[in-house]
């Protein structure tokens, strides 16, 4: 009997411990960490933030899902695994305690680095929880002229929620009537194509924002925010009345100072999805150490993998399946101009890409289909 013990609630730690269920024999054990006992469809935070789905459209229950497929859940703060001692150390209602395991894997996500753009914490509205969310929204129908700043700071790594609440804001402001009445700028801190698997999405995509009569600006790395303005590294400054920016990811701290991650913080992984330098441990997800974006299809591809190589492993198999990075994304614009990508990152294969109205359907139903197929009990109470 293997003891399997799977860390974070996200994409990569559901999808790894669904499939691990139904490749293992029943004697085997699966246990699912995580601090929340809700499960947030992330794509859907930008839908949320304008009104066009509910807070209880966003979550699962967790748990009951996870029993549903026996899979135990244990609701508790993940303070340190110790891969040396086969151990992960958790606070569970207060206390601390050590669960043991035979193979572990670090599906911990990342970590929202605010404090490394000063008065982020302050001043700024993000996308990345349901709280913020929610929040932002409230901001929006609040807001009925000026300028809004929609970006991205260094290090964010994911480009498809910035360029959607672009779009969104546009639209909720056409619908009332005061577009005319604000001036939308997007602002990276790169050139337009990172992060979008190069410069085959970039083209239409800068066709679509200036049709939509959204302002670009790109190399702008934002270190500094004051009340009305965001400032870049070279003392550039932009004034804003609205500001939505996604902040800097890094890795996250329960796996920092275990000698397992790189000099971001990400954890190291091989092709395979095991970590380097730690036995029995597999990782997926934001946490790992990939270049390129950060984003849930490849959480769950990666979590695919890990549950396979996992269960070969556990048989006396060698590794059977083989991560290749990939980017496969929507942009959801609302209409004719949505756009889809799908492009290898490792082979050099062409990549595909695709626009019309019916990406952003296709969006749309996949959110549907994945809320679904998990939301046993929905639970309607926001966290921020």
């Amino acid at each position: 009997m293997a003891r399997i013990v799977i860390l974070g609630g996200g994409f990569a730690g559901v999808v790894a411990a669904e499939s691990l269920a139904q490749k293992l024999d029943k004697e085997h054990e699966i246990t699912l960490i995580a601090r929340q006992r809700e499960f947030t469809f992330y794509p859907d935070l930008v839908r949320l933030a304008f009104g066009q789905c509910r807070t209880e459209d966003v979550f699962f229950d967790l748990e009951g899902a996870l029993l549903a497929q026996r899979i135990r859940f244990i609701q508790a703060e993940i303070i340190a695994p110790d891969p040396l001692n086969d151990t992960v150390m958790i606070r569970e209602n207060g206390h601390e305690r050590h669960v043991p395991y035979d193979f572990l894997v670090m599906a911990l996500g990342r970590r929202l680095a605010i404090e490394e753009v000063k008065g982020f914490q302050q001043h700024a509205h993000h996308l990345l929880s349901v709280g913020a969310a929610l929040r932002f929204g409230e901001a929006v129908k609040n807001f009925k002229a000026g300028h809004a700043i929609i970006g991205a700071c260094p290090e964010t790594r994911l480009a498809v929620p910035v360029f959607e609440t672009a779009f969104a804001l546009d639209r909720a402001l056409s619908e009332r009537g005061e577009r005319k009445a604000v001036n939308i700028s997007l602002v990276l801190p790169e050139k337009f194509s990172a992060n979008l698997g190069g410069e085959e999405l970039a083209s239409a995509l800068q066709k679509a924002l200036a049709l939509h009569e959204i302002n670009v600006v790109t190399d702008f790395p934002i270190d500094l925010i004051s009340e009305k303005e965001i400032w870049a590294r070279d003392n550039r400054r932009m004034p804003y009345d609205l500001l939505m920016l996604l902040p800097p990811f890094a890795g996250p701290d329960e796996a920092a100072y275990r000698g397992l991650t790189d000099e971001t913080g990400f954890i190291q992984v091989g092709w395979d999805m095991k970590v380097r330098g730690a036995r029995n441990v597999y990782a997926a997800g934001d946490c790992v150490s990939l270049l390129g974006p950060k984003m849930g299809h490849l959480a769950v591809l990666q979590g695919e993998i890990v549950a396979a190589n996992l269960a070969a492993e556990i048989a006396g198999r060698q590794p059977e399946a083989r991560y290749e990075h990939e980017i496969e994304l929507i942009i959801n614009e609302g209409g004719n101009d949505s756009l889809y990508l799908h492009k290898e990152l490792w082979t050099g294969a062409p990549p595909v890409m695709h626009q019309g109205r019916f990406w952003s359907w296709a969006k749309q139903i996949h959110s549907h289909y994945w809320t679904r197929q998990h939301q046993l009990n929905p639970i309607s109470k926001a966290r921020s």
